[in-house]
């Protein structure tokens, strides 16, 4: 059962009075054991070396968007990588000036780089500032490690930078061959699909399908129109006689008084109507009328049909029968030129099909080619802006480190201190058997009060017994508590002397 915490002070001092010697002992121990510690404890001697980020130098607005300086976002971490590559700690264990007497055997050297290792420590000083410091047993060591250290940083930092610029442009230098190498491939590829598809492009066999509809559309309707006109030029040719007669007939009186009446109307252009032949021609004409309406009346009355003359073609069924051939040659021709439109149309159609077909294979070919193109112009401005940043990087601009405060020889060591372990071994060898006896007693399976049965059994304690002493055991009691008393504090001058001479330097 454990002890109740409200009885735990009152049972640590009965049980320290009743083990008086054991406690003694256990203080004795204790302080004795700290402050010898203090004495073999190894004393650490730092050294720091404060460096200067530069990353605000007048190149930075000057090539912004033309370079990449080479930055660096968590500088403490990045720092303490490189201090603590093979590189750096193999280059700093083998330096005779910073180990002067050290062995130089493999062995050695890698027990050496462990130990170097272990005492580099990097701390950031601000947002432009970070310590490098080495810690040592030496102090000479700890000023020389530390001054050393900040030289190959900013070596292996600059070196570092420089190849990464180089191994940036270098990278993208190959890919912009290779790419390069790629588009000229894709263009070839395309040169020689467009060589073997000569078919267009489906806009234009679009345009061109649209045309070829447009005419053949034309052609449709001039073909009914001259099938109108065909049709029209036949119902009049049937109403025309295709010849006619001449002689005595009405129309062959008619055809003389035309001519002569042409002759007279020629005539009076150039004599008056007194001329001979004017007044003859006048004569003749209406004698000839007479000679019409004579005629013209025998035929009305169906009596006398005239036999005499000839012939002759009729000139208005002449001209409407060529009429109606050229009408039928053209309809001919609009015939013609509708089965070549219609033939044209389905070459148009088998050519839509093929660059349907060749639609996939040449957007596939397109896409490359401009796909490549693209990233091929994108790594060539990269590779100018990896160009100026490795010249920066080589001219040592950009981001640059340089030692804002070298290394200061160490005066005091860092760590605790033998005053810490003198006050501290006092300190503890007072707390020590307290701690102790408050430790037991919370194991302790003993019944020590009566608040332990009420609780753990839950029943009443009726009495309680007292421990009671004898006179003469109360008198070795106080004679054990002045000894012991006595003998602690010569324990505790001993202590304070040992820690006073230790601090003059006597010891």
């Amino acid at each position: 059962m454990a002890l109740p915490l409200s009885q735990l002070p009152g049972e640590i001092l009965r049980e320290v009075r009743n083990h008086k010697w054991i406690a003694l002992l256990l203080f004795l121990v204790v302080s004795f054991a700290v402050l010898a510690a203090g004495f073999v404890w190894p004393y650490k001697y730092q050294s720091d070396v404060i460096i200067f980020v530069d990353d605000r130098n007048i190149i930075g607005p000057l090539m912004e968007g033309r370079a990449v300086t080479t930055e660096i976002n968590d500088r403490t971490s990045a720092a303490r990588e490189l201090l603590l590559s093979r590189s750096i700690v193999e280059k700093l264990a083998t330096d005779d000036t910073v180990f002067p007497n050290a062995a130089m055997t493999p062995e050695a050297v890698e027990n050496r780089i462990l130990d170097i290792r272990s005492g580099i420590s990097v701390r950031p000083r601000g947002d432009s500032y970070f310590s490098i410091g080495y810690s040592a047993t030496s102090q000479m060591e700890a000023f020389r490690a530390a001054q050393r250290l900040g030289q190959l940083f900013i070596e292996e930092s600059k070196e570092r930078k420089r190849t990464e610029s180089r191994s940036a442009y270098d990278f993208i230098d190959k890919q912009v061959k290779s790419y390069e190498k790629q588009l000229a491939e894709a263009e070839a590829r395309l040169k020689q699909f467009l060589s073997e598809n000569t078919d267009g492009t489906e806009q234009e066999a679009n345009a061109r399908m649209a045309q070829l509809r447009s005419q053949l559309e034309l052609a449709e309707l001039e073909k009914e129109e001259l099938q109108t006109r065909v049709r029209s030029l036949q119902q009049q040719l049937a109403g025309i006689q295709p010849t006619l007669r001449q002689g005595k007939t009405e129309d062959a009186y008619r055809e003389r008084i035309r001519t002569l009446e042409e002759r007279l109307d020629s005539l009076r252009l150039q004599y008056h109507d007194s001329y001979p032949d004017i007044v003859i021609l006048r004569e003749q004409i209406a004698e000839l009328r007479k000679q019409r309406d004579k005629a013209a009346e025998e035929q009305e009355s169906g009596n006398v049909v005239s036999v005499e003359g000839e012939e002759a073609v009729n000139p208005l069924y002449q001209e409407l029968s060529a009429a109606l051939s050229k009408t039928r040659a053209d309809a001919a021709t609009v015939d013609t030129r509708i089965d070549s439109l219609e033939r044209l149309m389905r070459q148009q159609e088998q050519r839509m099909e093929r660059i349907q077909a060749n639609k996939a294979q040449y957007s596939e070919l397109t896409r490359d080619m401009e796909v490549n193109r693209e990233i091929y112009d994108d790594l060539l401005k990269r590779r100018e802006k990896a160009r100026v940043s490795m010249h920066l990087d080589i001219e040592g601009q950009g981001l640059n480190y340089r030692i804002n405060e070298t290394a200061q020889f160490p005066r005091t060591p860092t760590g605790p201190k033998f005053s810490m372990f003198a006050v501290a071994g006092l300190l503890m060898g007072i707390a020590a058997p307290f701690g102790a006896l408050a430790g037991l007693l919370q194991i302790d399976p003993r019944i020590r009060a009566r608040n332990q049965l009420e609780e753990g059994i839950g029943l009443p304690v009726l009495a309680e017994i007292p421990q009671v002493r004898t006179p003469y055991e109360k008198r070795r009691h106080r004679k054990a508590t002045v000894l012991i008393a006595v003998l602690a504090a010569v324990a505790a001058s001993a202590y304070v002397t040992i820690v006073v001479l230790a601090e003059l330097g006597v010891i």
